[in-house]
């Protein structure tokens, strides 16, 4: 993988778009990302890693402030990085979450985070989109970088906070981080799955046990209620499986003779009752037919009895359909005579409004009502505007006392400028003094932060010696002990194996057998044979060597400690330079108040020379300001005039429209309602002659229809009529009565020539005989099918605990199997190093690692270290096999990374660091790494060890790499002459400066 390009812009401290382009530092190989502490030289790489991956490793468990602080609301934040693999060049624009002004409605609303994919579809075409979406984008890259975040984050960015972590972990912390390297969580589902298969055979050979006992005792149950255990007693008299299965198997074979038996008794009463319910059934027909049959007789003499009835229904039925001919006739003239009664009334109404009016005319008639109205309706449209201006007069006048007060305002603004502009050069000049001040004071920033960190290892160092003295006589105190121990067990076995001796011969005395050959001698006489007083065991011989080797593990562990604690003490000694506690705490605090001092200087120094570049800016825009002001105040005069004579003009015309009224509204509200009046008369006028002409015609139609009639008047007419419900209710039932009577007469005549006879047929005794024959068939029935149910069911429970029986034999040996397959797997059963099968592949791993970062730190320590793999016993309960410790060919002895100083830690993290990032490239696929990025401590290496890490590096390069270092140290600027500068504008954002 090789970068190319990074593009920054509203990210970290950067707010202007800023772009770097790496393929410029490909021939020298090495370049240089310098700058002052703070200006954002590690955000660079943070920018990279967020492009590919959406996520920060320094802001991992914290808030994650991805969005420069610079920035507006308005402004944009978004990475984008162009890379190539061997699958082709690529490009990732991404961009974070945020709060922007919201489109509507004020106020803030989110910005979702974005990503896009772009890939070159060849030299020289345009860019192609191929994905657009979080997780679709995370899918693609995954596939293309073949790294995970940790992968990349160890092998490409070696980030603050993250170089020295492998070296210095635990074995915990470094099985977390190796299992997400290398994947290895499949191996922990390996042993997950196997324990669970494990405990699923326990359970089920649990559960096959107790599922063959349930069966026999449920068999032995069954038997016992059915009484089948034959006449002489055959019940199991012992507690073998197979003997209960075969007493059981006996008791079915009488089991299933019985249910012969039954069988056939059940077969027997089905046939009687078969016959008497047949029996039953004909009888009851000829009872229903008898019960039919007087039910029509009865029926035929009612519906002769309503004849009369319905003969008067048919009568009216026919009247009312004769007069339903005149009912539109009827109903139409009823109709004109209401609307011309109406009309009357309505008229009378609208003269005496008229006539309220005290308006005269020389006719009072239709057209002159009318057109008296039309004339009021043009004067009052003539005087609609006046009463327009009368509305909006109040609005005039706030107008013009609006534009009046613009124009005091504006007149104050002139003034407040004049005073400004007399003000703002004094207040420049102080504080230009003010930030020249600030300025001496953060340049010396760099210079206290190193001399803070010195003094802050020399405190720790100090305070560590008095600690580890403590420990180191702790140490040594348990190492006396453990000797004693392991004098002690040394002695007491040497006594037992000294008395063991002395009774050799008692021992085998208590052997010998009358008769039997001496096993020394062979004689077949024992005259006198010797005492076993006091017996010693081979047992008691070792368990007393197991006491003396457990206390030679704790004496050569006891040493170990005190080593380890002696290496440490002289390691702390060396870092704190022959300070005591309270002199190094001193000089820490003194160091502290002068670097607090020097950064407070720092932050006062970027507001100050904001300060700075505002005030001049105001001086420099006040005659700007000035001239507005004043065009601003003439503006505010002209309309204040213009104001004024709109108000004036709307009063004249408002007082000629008004006349003798208040308001010009009232006036026109006057005019307007006579003529509505004058409308409203005409049209009653009009509406009673039109209605009493159309009376007349509907009278004279009613008169017409009466005489072409059977009716002589509307009365009996009106008399004769009936709603169309109550007609369709006598059709209906004229209707009704004919077909019920047909139904009947046909019933009756086929039941009377069936001949039944006239007393009620007796079904009792039928009756009883069924009833008798059915309890004697359920009995049979129930009898049989218990017997056949007990049958079955021993059957079943007999045959199910046999076939259990023969297979729990094979699922006790496969359990025993499958149990010391996962124990060995989980680092159970004997495995004192707890060393599971994924522990076990990460040793590997890690022996490979430690290997590979050997190649590079025996040249950089000048063959003085080496890092070994130590798969000691770790304490409280961890995984063992993880550990790493450093081999110091000047002692010959081995000791705790931890005690190593700045500079070989610095070294041994950087070969360690390399090493795996060899070994974990090989896993992904052996992927070309065309591109390194180191930031990282620098500046607490002295010239030589400078000096081993720049040849290293160097070599680096090799092939075609680039390495990008992070640093701020002078010497190393001085020897990488490619660089990157990052550094802070007057206004407070950072730039990068090629």
């Amino acid at each position: 993988m090789r970068l190319h390009r990074l593009e920054i812009e509203g990210f970290g401290p950067f707010l202007d778009r800023q772009t770097v382009d790496f393929d410029r530092f490909a021939e020298d190989g090495i370049f240089l990302i310098a700058g002052r502490t703070g200006t954002g030289k590690s955000s660079i790489l943070d920018a990279v890693c967020f492009a590919l991956y959406g996520s920060v490793p320094r802001y991992e468990g914290g808030e994650k402030r991805l969005r420069s602080d610079h920035c507006e609301p308005d402004d944009r934040s978004e990475v984008v990085v162009e890379f190539s693999t061997g699958s082709g060049r690529y490009r990732v624009t991404r961009s974070p979450e945020y709060l922007r002004p919201a489109k509507r409605g004020g106020g803030l609303t989110k910005q979702a985070s974005g990503v896009q994919l772009d890939t070159l579809d060849a030299p020289g075409v345009d860019w192609v989109t191929l994905a657009a979406k979080e997780k679709r984008v995370a899918d693609e890259l995954d596939e293309i970088l073949q790294l995970s975040k940790e992968q990349f984050l160890q092998v490409i960015l070696l980030a603050q906070n993250r170089f020295a972590r492998f070296l210095l972990a635990d074995s915990k912390e470094r099985q977390v981080l190796l299992r997400r390297l290398f994947s290895t969580e499949r191996f922990e589902d390996v042993q997950a799955r196997f324990d669970e298969r494990r405990r699923a055979s326990e359970n089920a050979l649990t559960g096959v046990h107790a599922t063959v006992d349930a069966r026999l005792d449920e068999a032995e149950r069954v038997v016992t209620a059915a009484e089948l255990w034959g006449e002489h007693g055959d019940e199991p008299t012992t507690a073998s499986t197979q003997d209960r299965i075969d007493a059981l198997r006996a008791a079915l074979t009488r089991a299933e003779y019985r249910v012969e038996r039954r069988g056939a008794e059940r077969d027997d009463a089905e046939n009687l009752l078969a016959a008497a319910e047949a029996a039953l059934t004909g009888l009851r027909e000829e009872r229903k037919a008898q019960q039919e049959r007087d039910r029509a007789r009865a029926a035929m003499a009612q519906l002769d009895a309503e004849q009369p009835e319905i003969d008067a229904a048919r009568a009216t039925l026919q009247r009312a359909r004769a007069a339903e001919a005149l009912r539109a006739s009827l109903g139409a003239t009823a109709r004109a005579e209401q609307v011309r009664d109406a009309s009357v009334t309505a008229e009378a109404a609208a003269r005496a409004d008229w006539d309220a009016t005290g308006v005269e005319l020389d006719e009072l008639s239709t057209e002159a009502l009318e057109a008296w109205a039309v004339a009021r309706t043009r004067d009052a449209g003539a005087w609609e505007r006046a009463a327009e201006l009368e509305r909006g007069l109040s609005g005039l006048r706030a107008e013009v006392e609006d534009a009046r007060g613009q124009v005091e305002a504006a007149s104050a603004l002139v003034d407040a400028g004049e005073a400004e502009r007399a003000e703002l050069p004094n207040r420049l000049n102080a504080l230009i003094a003010e930030r020249d001040d600030a300025r001496r004071n953060a340049d010396r920033g760099d210079d206290l932060a190193r001399a803070l960190v010195a003094a802050t290892s020399r405190r720790d160092a100090a305070v560590a010696v008095a600690k580890i003295d403590d420990e180191l006589a702790t140490a040594e105190r348990g190492l006396v002990d453990a000797s004693a121990t392991l004098a002690e067990a040394q002695t007491a076995l040497a006594q037992l194996r000294k008395r063991r001796l002395d009774g050799f011969a008692g021992e085998l005395a208590t052997a010998l057998v009358t008769g039997q050959p001496c096993a020394v001698c062979g004689s077949t006489d024992h005259p006198a044979p010797a005492e076993h007083s006091d017996p010693v065991s081979a047992d008691d011989i070792d368990d007393a060597e197991a006491v003396r080797d457990a206390a030679q593990l704790a004496e050569r562990a006891a040493q170990e400690r005190v080593a380890n604690v002696q290496a440490e003490r002289a390691a702390a000694a060396a870092v704190a330079d022959g300070r005591t506690a309270e002199i190094s705490e001193e000089e820490l605090a003194a160091a502290v108040r002068a670097h607090a001092d020097a950064a407070a200087a720092s932050s006062e120094l970027t507001a100050l020379e904001t300060q700075v570049g505002q005030v001049s800016e105001a001086i420099a825009a006040l005659a700007e300001k000035r001239a507005e002001s004043e065009a601003m105040l003439a503006a505010a005069r002209e309309t204040l005039a213009l104001a004024t004579q709109r108000e004036q003009q709307a009063a004249a015309q408002i007082s000629e429209a008004r006349g003798t009224f208040e308001t010009v509204a009232q006036r026109i509200a006057e005019v307007v309602g006579r003529a509505a009046v004058a409308r409203a008369f005409a049209a009653a006028l009009a509406e009673r002659a039109r209605s009493e002409t159309s009376y007349a015609a509907a009278k004279d139609e009613q008169d017409a229809a009466l005489a072409a009639s059977d009716f002589d008047d509307v009365a009996a007419a009106r008399e004769a009529m009936r709603p169309s419900a109550e007609q369709e209710a006598l059709e209906s039932r004229i209707s009704a009565h004919a077909v019920q009577r047909e139904k009947e007469r046909s019933t009756l005549l086929d039941l009377e020539l069936r001949t039944l006879p006239e007393e009620p047929i007796d079904l009792a005794p039928a009756e009883t005989a069924a009833a008798e024959a059915r309890a004697a068939w359920k009995a049979a029935l129930d009898v049989a099918g218990r017997a056949k149910s007990t049958a079955e069911q021993l059957a079943s429970l007999i045959e199910s605990a046999a076939s259990e029986h023969a297979r729990s034999a094979e699922q006790q040996a496969e359990h025993e199997v499958l149990r010391a397959l996962a124990d060995t797997i989980a680092g159970r059963a004997g495995n004192t190093h707890k060393m599971t099968l994924e522990t076990f592949v990460l040793a590997a791993e890690l022996e490979e690692i430690v290997e590979a970062a050997n190649r590079r730190l025996s040249d950089m320590s000048t063959g003085r270290y080496q890092l070994r793999h130590s798969d000691a016993l770790a304490s409280r309960g961890a995984a063992s096999g993880l550990g790493i410790v450093v081999f110091d060919a000047f002692t010959g002895q081995t000791r705790p990374a931890q005690s190593l100083s700045g500079g070989e830690t610095f070294l041994s993290s950087l070969a360690l660091a390399l090493g795996l990032a060899e070994v974990v490239t090989a896993r992904a696929g052996g992927i070309q790494l065309d591109t390194l990025f180191i930031d990282e401590g620098f500046g607490s290496l002295d010239a030589d060890t400078l000096e081993v890490a720049m040849r290293t590096l160097d070599e680096l390069r090799s092939g075609g790499r680039t390495v990008g270092v992070i640093s701020h140290v002078e010497s190393m600027q001085e020897q990488i002459p490619a660089q990157l500068v990052v550094e802070q504008t007057p206004a407070g954002p950072s730039r990068i400066r090629a």
